[in-house]
């Protein structure tokens, strides 16, 4: 493609040089560089583009998007802008032909839920005979393609590459969960949504928007900003909890014209009137603007129920029947790390769940739900994230306490902090009048209301599993999916659920392939 009908919807400062030239690819890295490619200098968070102009150019970088002031060689095309980043998104929408114009995507936005939902989404879409695709923070996939994800939402560039992939092979229904880094950052901007769906809002990710405010504001944006400027003018365009505080707020500010609510406790569009959640699933009798319907689900947990009622007003958004919707939702059997039950294939296990939650309302909410569950003890393993918002550390500490019987603390991904000081900041908010610490050869099943410090995880566990009867509980939170552990700047080979899985077999006398 021409450099000039790459750029020419783009904002442009000013260009020095031939923009005749022939554009194989755009990169932002410049280790990807080569013969032929636009190098885009994005001020990072880590790092600057500017940085590595030379190098990239070395590589066979014809042009380069800057800035600032910069010195060039002969016959290298310089084009300044005011902000890289935005015009990035728009340089990858024009290089591969403004892909989601040809698509219905749908996004998913808020703390909470966004992957099952997700998982909900595209088991409507493929009940419906949809080619469906998804990107969120399990991976990317579509038809038989499964590709890691580095980013819950991809940089803008990829976005772009990978919805046009997703086009050219016939995917017409795509789901992406939207994070408030991908709006802050505008790697969505240049995409044209059909539908935004709110979830809720709790605290994270405060290390990088420091504020509850700046968060809401960020996932605000997607809704006032993103979705009307992509330009699909559908309606309704939006989609929002209305028993979140923050999700009222958002109606409040956004209005009703386009919005489709959803709710348990609050008048809402879609509605639950009666419901019954057991350990192996729930039943739910819904109200909508297309009458009554009847949902079953082999997920479980109220906050579930929420996460069924934001994918039914969706699909009844995209005007998907009923039947079809029901059908859609009871097929989907589990989603990967998000209350996943471990088996090992031994009847007289203790159920063990693995999960995702990594903040304290997620946890208090799982908790809440396999509190309504339990016949015994609630064993519960968890730790927080290294180099990420440390304020939540006592918080989910003190939610352990309060509705666990036993509790491990251990390493979740230290990242480049000492495990030991991350396990301190947790255990501030576990009081002794509520918990009580032992070591870890006290901690035993008839030692109720009891912690103990584990940082390996894997040894922690090990231990759950050890002291856990069959009429227990056991929840391991915080690393849900994931099948790997970050150490340091080392990703290692880790995944709770078969960790969990070998203990149970190991602990019922069942040998598991290694």
């Amino acid at each position: 493609m021409k450099l000039s009908e790459l750029i020419g919807t783009c904002p442009i400062l000013d260009v020095t040089g031939d923009c005749s030239l022939d554009i194989t690819k755009i990169c932002y890295d410049s280790r990807i560089c080569e013969a032929g490619c636009l190098f885009v200098a994005v001020s990072g968070l880590t790092a600057d583009g500017h940085d590595f102009i030379n190098q990239a150019v070395s590589k066979g970088a014809v042009a380069v998007v800057h800035e600032r002031e910069i010195s060039l060689p002969s016959g290298i095309t310089a084009v300044r802008v005011v902000d890289a980043r935005r015009v990035l998104g728009t340089l990858g929408r024009n290089f591969y032909r403004d892909p989601s114009s040809e698509l219905c995507l749908i996004g998913v936005s808020g703390t909470k839920g966004k992957t099952t939902i997700t998982y909900l989404l595209e088991s409507i879409f493929q009940a419906a005979g949809f080619s469906t695709g998804v990107l969120g923070t399990v991976n990317y996939r579509f038809g038989e393609k499964v590709m890691p994800a580095p980013n819950t939402t991809p940089e803008s560039i990829e976005m772009q590459k990978i919805l046009r992939q997703m086009a050219d092979e016939g995917v017409n229904h795509i789901i992406a969960e939207v994070s408030s880094h991908a709006v802050d950052l505008r790697r969505v901007d240049d995409c044209a949504f059909d539908l935004g769906l709110f979830t809720n809002l709790a605290q994270d990710h405060l290390d990088y928007h420091l504020t509850m405010e700046n968060y809401y504001q960020a996932k605000k944006r997607f809704f006032t900003e993103v979705i009307p400027e992509g330009g699909k003018g559908r309606s309704p365009q939006m989609i929002i909890n209305a028993d979140d505080p923050w999700g009222k707020r958002l109606i409040s500010e956004v209005g009703k014209a386009g919005v489709l609510t959803y709710g348990i406790d609050n008048p809402s569009d879609v509605k639950a009137e009666k419901y019954t959640i057991a350990v192996h699933g729930l039943h739910a009798e819904l109200t909508s603007p297309r009458g009554r319907m009847a949902v079953a689900s082999k997920l479980i947990g109220k906050f579930n129920l929420y996460n069924i009622l934001a994918a039914v007003a969706a699909a009844l958004a995209l005007h998907i029947e009923p039947e079809t919707i029901k059908d859609g939702i009871g097929k989907l059997k589990s989603v990967p790390g998000r209350l996943e039950k471990v088996d090992a294939g031994i009847e007289t296990e203790p159920v063990v769940f693995v999960d995702y939650a990594h903040t304290e309302d997620a946890l208090r909410k799982v908790l809440e739900n396999l509190t309504d569950f339990k016949k015994a003890r609630i064993i519960t393993v968890f730790g927080c994230g290294g180099d990420r918002d440390r304020g939540k550390r006592p918080l989910m500490g003190a939610a352990v306490a309060a509705l666990s019987d036993i509790a491990i603390v251990t390493s979740d991904n230290p990242r480049t902090e000492d495990p030991l000081t991350i396990i301190a900041a947790i255990e501030e908010g576990i009081s002794e009048t509520v918990m009580t610490k032992v070591s870890p050869d006290d901690l035993t099943a008839d030692r109720l209301k009891s912690y103990a410090v584990i940082p390996d995880r894997k040894k922690a566990i090990e231990k759950a599993v050890a002291i856990a009867d069959p009429s227990d509980i056991v929840l391991i939170a915080g690393k849900g999916h994931e099948d790997y552990q970050i150490i340091g700047r080392q990703r290692l080979p880790f995944d709770d659920r078969l960790i969990a899985a070998k203990a149970l077999a190991r602990h019922y006398g069942r040998v598991m392939p290694p």
